[in-house]
């Protein structure tokens, strides 16, 4: 994970329905799941098509496949990222599986570590574990799920305690020095008397802001962006990261990811319909209803209003959509612009078929081989 350092036209505008050039971006392609369950389908399928996704990346190349952690939301059924990704291990052979991200003030700190220990015990070199500070939910669920233990105003703390629980490297004095240790773990190996097995899953913060960005400078780790979420912080986040980055044991020089919603399919039309039902999942969260995602002959029968209206082609925008080969070259400008080592997409929409398929498009655009596993 070591790139040189790069210009960046930083002043350059964002549009994602602007760029017309063609070709595929010179870095690595990631994914990250959230295994979507539009309207009329059921957790049941919505994770095994992510499996069936999972599979797919594996055997085409895509350099991560990442779970991300959300809770009392219909349209989303990874509530637990690391049980999914337990199960994923077992389906795939040499893609790096990872969370996009747990969200760490909803659990205490040493049931993150053991999670992703026991994930990194079952897949050595494989796990990657990436953090976050947001909710992943609305304030009530939020509420219920943290009985006001926890907060994000204590993450750089908690992230601080989940480091050292991961390196057993608490500082002298520190109550849980040689007492509390994460199993799995190089505490675990130390009091068994043999040398270290343990290596900690590579930590990655992720952010929609600059906060996570200069956090993740300052430790020397890496940073992916939710361009998903707030496209146009990106390049002031990245900008960031790269001014406070210190080198550290994990990273020599800065590194990144930028991480876009897309959908691809084989004509315009239909790319269009599937991301605007997305976007009217989004307009529901922001009018405080649960997060579903219609069917596109619901979202077409809607009557909206001029506010709604405003707020669904806001979304509309965050979106890269289109056929594949737009996609791609969409993708590839906002590599260029950005400096991003590596790209991520989540495939969103309401049709899981469609969603598998996408993701097969843009594998197809971007040039990766179909290995045989």
């Amino acid at each position: 994970m070591r790139n040189k350092d790069k210009d960046h036209p930083y002043n350059i505008p964002v549009s994602f329905h602007s760029v017309k050039k063609q070709g595929s971006a010179p870095v690595p392609l990631s994914i990250l799941d959230v295994a979507t369950t539009g309207k009329g389908y059921s957790s049941m399928e919505a994770i095994n098509n992510s499996i069936e996704l999972a599979k797919l990346a594996d055997k085409r190349g895509f350099a991560r496949y990442w779970v991300a952690e959300h809770h009392g939301m219909p349209a989303v059924s990874t509530s637990s990222p690391a049980m999914l990704l337990s199960r994923l291990i077992g389906e795939t052979q040499q893609i790096r599986l990872g969370s996009g991200g747990m969200m760490l003030p909803n659990f205490p700190p040493l049931v993150v570590a053991e999670q992703f220990g026991m994930l990194e015990a079952m897949a050595p070199g494989r796990i990657d574990l990436g953090i976050g500070r947001a909710p992943g939910t609305n304030e009530l669920t939020a509420s219920a799920l943290r009985r006001e233990q926890f907060g994000a105003e204590n993450f750089p703390e908690q992230l601080t305690e989940l480091l050292h629980f991961l390196e057993d490297d608490f500082p002298v004095g520190h109550p849980y020095k040689g007492k509390v240790f994460a199993v799995p773990g190089p505490g675990q190996d130390l009091e068994n008397g043999i040398a270290r097995s343990f290596e900690s899953p590579l930590i990655w913060l992720l952010g929609s802001s600059g906060y996570s960005a200069q956090l993740a400078g300052k430790l020397g780790l890496p940073f992916a962006f939710a361009a998903q979420l707030a496209p146009e912080n990106m390049l002031a986040a990245f900008e960031l990261y790269r001014k406070y980055f210190r080198p550290s044991k994990v990273l020599d020089s800065p590194y990144t990811i930028a991480c876009f919603s897309v959908y691809a399919a084989d004509n315009e039309e239909e790319a269009q319909t599937q991301a605007y039902s997305f976007s009217h999942s989004m307009l529901r969260m922001m009018n405080r209803q649960s997060y579903v995602i219609p069917s596109p002959e619901e979202f077409k029968n809607y009557k909206y209003s001029d506010s709604e209206r405003y707020i669904l082609e806001g979304w509309n925008h965050k979106m890269i959509y289109g056929t594949a080969e737009q996609v791609v070259s969409k993708l590839n400008h906002f590599q260029q612009i950005s400096g991003a080592d590596e790209l991520m997409i989540a495939n969103l929409g309401h049709s899981l078929e469609g969603i598998l398929h996408s993701a097969k498009l843009i594998a197809d655009a971007y040039h990766m081989p179909n290995m045989c596993l």
